[in-house]
């Protein structure tokens, strides 16, 4: 069975996005990201910021690239699920950790925090409804 006949298997709450619907959302945030979170390894290298304050960052981006292979690869929903929480608590941590030197930063990262929220309720409902679910 493909990753997608797979996917289209489980059990999904009303209220889940189309699967086009959430690839335009991720071509939206992914160039945010990318400019935003290499701004700052760019500052904490340079010395402009301590350097734990890029922590949260990198644990982000590895959380955030290793979902897809969780989900759809290993096909783990738990393991998904708290991948997905890791990557909300890194994004608050983040905001958190920048907000005094660039705010900027904290403010952009707020489309990819709303999102992230969606896709947490989302991932943690469809874990509930195909796991823990009689």
């Amino acid at each position: 069975m493909s990753w997608m006949q797979w996917y289209e298997s489980l059990q999904k709450p009303a209220w889940t996005p189309e699967p086009g619907t959430i690839s335009i959302i991720w071509q939206v945030l992914y160039p945010i990201i990318l400019f935003s979170f290499s701004y700052v390894f760019l500052k904490a290298v340079r010395g402009k910021i301590p350097q734990a304050i890029a922590l949260p960052f990198a644990v982000n981006f590895v959380a955030n690239l290793a979902f897809t292979p969780i989900l759809f690869g290993l096909r783990s929903l738990v393991l998904a699920s708290f991948d997905i929480v890791v990557v909300l608590a890194t994004i608050v941590w983040g905001m958190g950790m920048i907000w005094r030197y660039h705010r900027w930063v904290a403010i952009v990262q707020i489309p990819y925090l709303i999102w992230v929220a969606i896709a947490t309720c989302l991932q943690l409902a469809i874990t509930q409804m195909n796991i823990f679910s009689p």
